[in-house]
């Protein structure tokens, strides 16, 4: 049986914790929040976006190649991976580092043996994943987090696209957490370029087909729109991911709290048998004493 000092020092310990991780669990309750918030704002605008860019696409037919569409023989692919940049939030980073090495030996695995797949790694847990395997990582926009707009995340989805255009990789896809809710978050696997055909002979999959009025013309608007979309997809990947990070990390202080107030009633009990022998134990040697001297 422990003493009673090592049973009190242990209970010290464990308050300690248990005091961090509420501070823990608050902070990433008030960072879910708002990144709640921009989750609400950007879904319904990517939706919108991808609902005209179908309708006024299926209206084009060979008018336009859209070049973020030509699929080719995968010679080379690209892997965008996206994790967090610090722990301590359960299996949110194992989760989708394990979807993407699945990805990457069941979809890429010929690709992988000549060494022809990049991860591009959006955060550091994935970076350290990878890196520790001996794959070929690219950490250029690692630190995206670090200053989460738009204008930032727009970089890495140029960086994805023009390597695209260009033919540096003939397949992107990317692996991210999709926030459902505190307690849920969904590893999604999506191929990002080519961009697959939503339409089916010549006819958009929606069954609202609208008229627009198109100025300056039909061609120049949907250039436009194609790169934009695609990046406003990449953009609301990594608001899900931030999104579902807090969560995840707000759902694993919770458990921790709970886990340390159950730890702390052990500890009391086990403290309170300890007293309790020592109390006994003296109790009987000065019962002993006593009988020794009256014998004497």
């Amino acid at each position: 049986m422990p003493s009673l000092k090592e049973v009190k020092n242990r209970i010290v310990s464990v308050k300690s914790t248990q005091q961090i991780t509420k501070a823990m669990k608050m902070v990433a309750a008030a960072k879910l929040r708002r990144a709640q918030d921009r989750i609400i704002q950007i879904r319904p605008y990517s939706q919108k976006l991808n609902a005209i860019l179908q309708n006024v696409s299926a209206t084009l037919g060979d008018e336009i190649e859209n070049v973020y569409a030509v699929e080719r023989k995968v010679k080379k692919a690209l892997v965008i991976v996206v994790t967090s940049d610090r722990g301590l939030c359960g299996a949110f980073n194992s989760n989708v580092s394990k979807a993407a090495l699945n990805l990457i030996n069941q979809k890429y695995s010929k690709q992988n043996e000549e060494g022809n797949v990049e991860i591009l790694c959006i955060g550091k847990k994935g970076h350290d994943f990878f890196k520790r395997r001996g794959y070929k990582v690219n950490y250029t926009f690692g630190e995206l987090f670090n200053n989460l707009d738009f204008e930032h995340v727009r970089e890495a989805a140029e960086y994805a696209m023009d390597g695209f255009v260009k033919k540096e990789f003939d397949s992107v896809d990317i692996v991210y957490n999709e926030f459902k809710n505190v307690a849920t978050q969904i590893v999604r696997t999506e191929q990002f370029l080519p961009i697959k055909s939503d339409f089916e002979d010549g006819e958009a999959v929606s069954d609202v087909q609208l008229d627009y009025i198109f100025e300056p013309n039909k061609v120049d608007i949907v250039m436009e729109l194609i790169p934009k979309s695609l990046k406003i997809t990449f953009y609301k990947s990594i608001l899900e991911s931030n999104a579902s990070e807090h969560g995840a990390r707000m759902t694993a202080m919770d458990k921790a709290t709970d886990n340390a107030q159950e730890l702390l009633k052990e500890l009391q009990l086990t403290y309170n048998r300890t007293r309790q022998a020592a109390i006994t134990k003296e109790i009987l040697e000065i019962v002993g004493g006593a009988e020794a001297l009256s014998n004497g």
